[in-house]
């Protein structure tokens, strides 16, 4: 079976920092685009980065552009966003999806074929 397992998540003051992590079981991450959404309470789903399959670009809503980066580590098929100087806008539930038509970033939440359960995130002092 496919799952993507997100953790990392958890409460952190503003300022501070997290890293996020997903790893894939079933099937490899090596080859496929990956993006995180985030979803607030009472919010939209909102993409927050994503990187292409074809060469690994990157893409960032402006939101966190600076502060988050996304990154697959594929000798552990896992993949990672890192974020820094985290807000307290930044409270959400952060989900880990990968498409596997090798379609570049950015994607829609629909456009992703796996999705984990998310990991919630809290920025708060």
């Amino acid at each position: 079976q496919l799952h993507l397992v997100e953790s990392g998540g958890g409460l952190v003051q503003p300022g501070g920092s997290l890293r996020l992590s997903c790893a894939a079981s079933g099937f490899s991450l090596d080859y496929y685009t990956i993006a995180w959404f985030r979803q607030a309470p009472g919010k939209e789903r909102e993409g927050v980065g994503c990187i292409s399959s074809s060469d690994d670009s990157t893409w960032y809503a402006e939101s966190v552009k600076g502060r988050f980066t996304i990154s697959r580590d594929r000798s552990r098929n896992t993949a990672f966003l890192q974020m820094n100087r985290l807000k307290l806008e930044d409270t959400a539930v952060y989900y880990c999806t990968v498409e596997t038509y090798h379609r570049s970033c950015p994607l829609t939440y629909d456009e992703m074929d796996y999705w984990g359960k998310g990991t919630l995130v809290t920025v708060s002092s």
